[in-house]
């Protein structure tokens, strides 16, 4: 079994006891949460598709810890310019583990 969720802008494919990092989310590690925009909900043969959301259709999630990933350089240049910068950024993310799919 297995659903496809929206959270944080991004699409997701999860299944139960799966690990993944999703955009930050408000909420304290240990805390769970319900993912509510669930797009499908596939059981084996058996495949609900929303419109654009799955009726009744909830994931339940939680949080395990929060971290910032690697950083990312951001290099502009011109030439002939006398004109360079360099930026990095670094973005949130939290950490989740999928406990139950229902719908």
């Amino acid at each position: 079994m297995y659903a496809v969720v929206s959270t944080g802008g991004k699409q997701y494919r999860v299944t139960q006891g799966e690990f993944l990092r999703v955009e930050k989310l408000d909420a304290e590690e240990g805390a769970s949460v319900e993912l509510d925009k669930v797009l499908m909900i596939a059981d084996g043969d058996k495949v609900n598709i929303g419109t654009p959301l799955v009726e009744g259709g909830k994931v339940t999630v939680v949080v395990k810890s929060h971290g910032r990933g690697e950083k990312v350089t951001i290099m502009k240049f011109k030439r002939r310019k006398h004109h360079q910068k360099c930026t990095g950024h670094r973005q949130s993310y939290t950490e989740i583990e999928v406990t139950g799919i229902a719908g």
